[in-house]
């Protein structure tokens, strides 16, 4: 699983060129999910990962040091599936997606990352799992951090 971490002023997303989700102050989110990550242990990998994520301490404090994370700035999530961070680039021009999980698996588990920051972020919106989108930010820092779950110890 990997989660591409963007701080960001603002967000939107829009399907056919209609706004489905919006946010201010927060993190724009890209939800990889492998073939792996829809194994055993899957909703205990996205635990950990929403965990790690949402403890990121990436936005500053009043002294101008990254020190405060999401909750503490009242921040804002958008969460967007992604299956193209698994692609493999090692050969020739044209990717590869094999590592990237099942659309009917992956999407199951993107809705359940999804409910799980809903339990710790009064604001959290998101695209729609397989439509083509238009994604528009506005990056703070610019600051931009990868989770990956194979770097995270899973107990």
């Amino acid at each position: 699983m990997r989660f591409l971490v963007q701080r960001v002023s603002e967000a939107n997303v829009a399907v056919d060129g209609q706004s489905i989700g919006k946010i201010g102050q927060g993190f724009l989110v890209f939800v990889g999910i492998s073939n792996a990550d829809t194994m055993n242990e899957s909703e205990k990998i996205a635990d950990k990962m929403v965990k790690k994520m949402l403890g990121l301490r990436i936005f500053s404090d009043e002294n101008g040091k990254t020190n405060l994370d999401l909750k503490s700035v009242d921040g804002q999530l958008l969460i967007i599936s992604q299956f193209t961070l698994y692609a493999d680039c090692r050969k020739g021009n044209r990717p590869s997606f094999i590592n990237a999980a099942a659309p009917s698996k992956a999407e199951a588990l993107y809705e359940y990352i999804i409910e799980k920051c809903r339990q710790e972020i009064p604001v959290v919106e998101c695209g729609s799992f397989g439509a083509h989108m238009n994604i528009s930010l506005i990056n703070d820092g610019p600051f931009t951090v990868m989770l990956d779950s194979n770097d995270l110890a899973i107990a």
